[in-house]
């Protein structure tokens, strides 16, 4: 697998009130990408969304934030990818992950939506083809119970296990930008599979 990544969305509700809520881990790992590059968005109208641009690894990316809610974030990305002509395996979306605990991070190409919101929409709008970054948030016991849980705040512990994750993450952007997504994965699986033992 050899491609480049062209676009970075993360996934999130605007608002303070969202801000810390496990539902915006997309948010917190793009927020973390622009300040380590020296990136600051600005909200862009057409794009129905916050965007940044920045250069990594010899390569620039662009970065979104939907400010539409979470359900309608293929608005956003589709305005995005349409004007700027990325093609939808050149986007990586980074969201929470039910199926996935704490501290755990996983790359994936293409699939479903797994019920998360954000992602149907996406896949409504663009297709499967594009790259997810997934981030682990743990679930809570019962299908019933999900809406509340990803609308919370982790605790401490939890929280400080998914910002571990996000680390890691960050760290094998500059392999996934050089279109190396394999060995991205692999060293991704493999540090936040270690880190969560």
């Amino acid at each position: 697998m050899s491609q480049r990544v062209d676009l970075i969305v993360g996934l999130g509700n605007p608002g303070g009130e969202y801000e810390h809520t496990r539902h915006n881990a997309g948010f917190w790992f793009v927020d973390a990408l622009a300040r380590q590059h020296g990136g600051s968005f600005r909200l862009e109208p057409k794009f129905q969304g916050e965007v940044c641009r920045i250069s990594l690894a010899g390569n620039d990316c662009w970065l979104l934030k939907p400010v539409t809610f979470m359900n309608r974030s293929g608005q956003a990305v589709t305005a995005m990818a349409g004007f700027y002509k990325i093609p939808a395996g050149n986007i990586l979306v980074v969201h929470d992950e039910l199926d996935l605990p704490p501290g755990v991070a996983r790359l994936k190409q293409g699939g479903g939506h797994g019920g998360h919101n954000g992602l149907r929409d996406i896949v409504t709008r663009l297709g499967a083809d594009f790259m997810r970054l997934r981030i682990g948030i743990g679930h809570p016991g019962s299908k019933e119970q999900v809406i509340g849980y990803v609308l919370q705040r982790p605790s401490l512990a939890d929280r400080q296990r998914i910002d571990a994750a996000l680390d890691a993450a960050l760290g094998v952007m500059p392999e996934l930008l050089r279109g190396e997504v394999q060995r991205a994965m692999n060293s991704l699986h493999t540090k936040t599979a270690a880190s969560n033992v």
